[in-house]
């Protein structure tokens, strides 16, 4: 017992609170004029609609600080396209706040490789799952494209096209939301969209000319 690691002997609940002592120990005491002025209001520039996904976190790939990004995390990071309903919207009413509100400068959506969302666009949910199914049905028109282009079983590179394909889905939701189409042809919003893959660490951007995922740094 005496060489083991005693942090892995750490319940996860207990791994949350040492580290929250951490975080209050240099951010709080060591930055503590940033943190007084993020207590008087928020003014990020950017929005990150990105997938709950653990592995993930855009705060931590990008190395933001607090307050510089707006974030909405879902299953399969998805934008759902505008409806004037009165059914509750969550996403839509936190892209609401951020663009009409916050007035963010640029709205990413940020999708990933792995995306259990997206392999459950492609497989269908089996079993009691009572809203999965719906919410990951909005991508089915590229679920539709993808399928149509590779006509095979999923694979790797079929769950990557739709991956890739969500984004774009998502990108054209966005746009259908009045206030973002208004900001956009204002020259005051722009929107893109990134590909984060898990296996090499490398980030894409969705290249609206050509419609294909290149290296960030291009």
């Amino acid at each position: 017992m005496e060489n083991l690691d005693q942090s892995k002997l750490l319940d996860p609940l207990d791994n949350l609170i040492a580290g929250y002592a951490n975080y209050y120990a240099r951010y709080f005491q060591g930055e503590s004029e940033l943190h007084q002025k993020l207590a008087e209001g928020q003014s990020p520039k950017i929005l990150v609609i990105a997938c709950c996904d653990s592995r993930v976190d855009p705060a931590l790939i990008t190395k933001a600080k607090e307050g510089d990004l707006f974030i909405v995390r879902n299953v399969a990071n998805i934008v759902p396209p505008y409806e004037s309903d009165h059914a509750r919207h969550g996403v839509s009413a936190a892209i609401e706040f951020a663009v009409c509100h916050l007035n963010v400068q640029h709205v990413i959506v940020k999708g990933h490789s792995g995306c259990g969302g997206i392999l459950a666009l492609l497989k269908g949910i089996q079993g009691q799952d009572q809203f999965i199914s719906r919410w990951v049905s909005v991508l089915e028109p590229a679920k539709k494209k993808v399928l149509e282009k590779f006509k095979s079983e999923i694979s790797h590179e079929v769950c990557r096209a739709c991956e890739h394909e969500g984004i774009k889905t998502s990108l054209a939701n966005l746009r259908t939301f009045p206030f973002i189409h208004k900001k956009i042809n204002e020259g005051k919003l722009a929107l893109h969209g990134w590909y984060f893959d898990l296996s090499d660490g490398c980030l894409l951007k969705l290249e609206e000319a050509s419609g294909k995922f290149v290296d960030i740094f291009q």
